[in-house]
């Protein structure tokens, strides 16, 4: 289970003191308790807690004088003050001071808990927000993200060959990002002022290929109404990125090399050439080397576009990506969506990591969005992601039809009320027999499930 986190209890009364530690401890927070302000500083110096439950009158000060002096901290605690003559503008004053609650004696005990564990995920939530923000800000390379040691040297070749004049091809799976690194190759070259277009080969009919990459003239052919200029005309003096070049028809190739060798192009049903001054990028996530020995790609060509070849790995190579990745698309449609600030809990994102992303950070990224769009309370669980992914996780391995189940047991299937009772059991083991934790993860009362426990006792003997 995750460490829920420190509190520190700072009151004047002992007793009190000493029960809200009890209770705090029972709900799994390690929990200290101590009667003064100086006591408290010494635990801040030594060992600074992630919440502060504090009185409003302590001997020597009073908590908002002491709230301040922690809200001066590099990294302050979340601070919760309590106090047993509560008015309104002592709860502005506290709250306009940097308190994150104000609750009010006598306490109810389980309203406590509520607002503690509310206060802790806020406070854990702001410092993910501020984890996500620090890690964009620090990894972003023309929008893509990265600080791994292969997307470090890839940063550092791109901006090498950005200053080269000729072609490029960009090697890498299905959703790696290869447009938005021919997007960098752009903008950190000296046409970054020019046009950069973009265009999939793939997407295009290959009897209009010709015709979108190099134009035509009026009347070429039926339906040219008039003249067009085409694609490489468009983009002189800047860019043109031919993305899937593995899908141009062996033709067009040869077309296209000889662009490449002497800058000139000649329109369909033109007479002459058009000299361009147009730098191509090239993709694809096929192996061009094995297109070669098919037939189907030219080898003039390929020995052409791989002078400068870079290749962008997948995500499952690049692991210390996934979390700055995911946290980057939570934020952006956290902000999107209107839905505040939104985190992603610690067995979620321990999924996420287990999962290979053959689609790469696309898929990544419509996972992150489906997350946000279906997640409840800020936090983004493991069932708010998709089944493929939730499958995956060690937690949930694939079970063969037929096989025993870790909860069912046995193939043949038990009665309803045995799996109620061995789930309880389940629950209480992994919460170390702590029955207010166990009460919340099944959703019951405490008294509830004390019943439950008492109708379960005589078949445990």
């Amino acid at each position: 289970m995750d460490d829920p986190g420190r509190i520190l209890v700072v009151e004047d009364d002992a007793d009190l003191a000493a029960l809200l530690a009890d209770e705090l401890a029972e709900a799994g927070y390690e929990t200290e308790a101590v009667q003064e302000a100086e006591s408290a500083r010494q635990h801040l110096d030594r060992d600074p807690p992630d919440l502060i439950l504090c009185d409003l009158w302590l001997p020597g000060t009073d908590g908002v004088s002491f709230l301040r002096e922690v809200a001066g901290s590099p990294e302050p605690p979340a601070f919760i003050l309590i106090t047993a003559f509560g008015t309104i503008p002592q709860a502005v004053e506290a709250l306009k001071a940097g308190a994150d609650d104000f609750l009010t004696k006598p306490l109810d005990l389980d309203h406590l808990l509520i607002r503690v564990r509310r206060t802790m995920e806020g406070r854990r939530l702001r410092q993910e927000v501020a984890a996500y923000r620090e890690a964009r800000d620090a990894t972003d390379f023309h929008g893509i993200i990265g600080q791994s040691p292969p997307m470090r040297a890839l940063f550092e070749k791109t901006a090498q060959l950005a200053q080269a004049g000729g072609p490029v091809l960009i090697e890498g799976e299905s959703g790696t990002g290869k447009e938005l690194l021919a997007r960098a190759i752009h903008a950190e070259s000296r046409r970054a002022s020019g046009p950069f277009i973009a265009v999939n080969c793939a997407a295009i009919p290959a009897e209009l290929m010709e015709s979108e990459l190099f134009g035509h003239q009026a009347g070429a052919f039926t339906g040219a109404v008039q003249s067009r200029r085409g694609l490489l005309a468009q983009a002189d003096g800047g860019t043109l990125f031919l993305d899937e070049v593995a899908d141009m028809p062996l033709p067009l190739q040869a077309t296209l090399l000889r662009v490449l060798q002497d800058g000139k192009v000649r329109p369909v049903g033109a007479e002459t050439e058009q000299t361009v001054d147009v730098r191509v990028l090239t993709a694809t996530n096929q192996p061009l080397g094995e297109k070669v020995n098919e037939g189907t790609f030219r080898a003039d060509l390929f020995y052409r576009l791989e002078t400068f070849a870079l290749t962008i790995p997948p995500l499952r190579e690049r692991e210390d990506d996934l979390e700055i990745l995911a946290g980057r698309f939570i934020a952006q449609f956290s902000q999107e969506l209107g839905r505040g600030d939104v985190g992603i809990a610690e067995e979620a994102l321990r999924c996420l990591k287990s999962y290979s992303f053959p689609g790469n950070v696309r898929e990544l990224r419509n996972a992150m969005e489906r997350a946000v769009t279906f997640c409840r309370d800020g936090w983004i669980q493991i069932h708010d992601l998709p089944d493929r992914i939730q499958e995956a996780s060690p937690a949930r391995p694939p079970r063969a039809a037929g096989a025993s189940d870790p909860l069912l047991g046995p193939a043949e299937l038990p009665p309803l009320e045995e799996v109620q009772y061995r789930y309880v059991d389940r629950v209480l083991a992994e919460t170390g027999g702590n029955k207010r934790r166990a009460s919340e993860i099944l959703g019951v009362s405490r008294r509830t499930l004390y019943r439950y426990l008492e109708r379960a006792a005589p078949e445990d003997e």
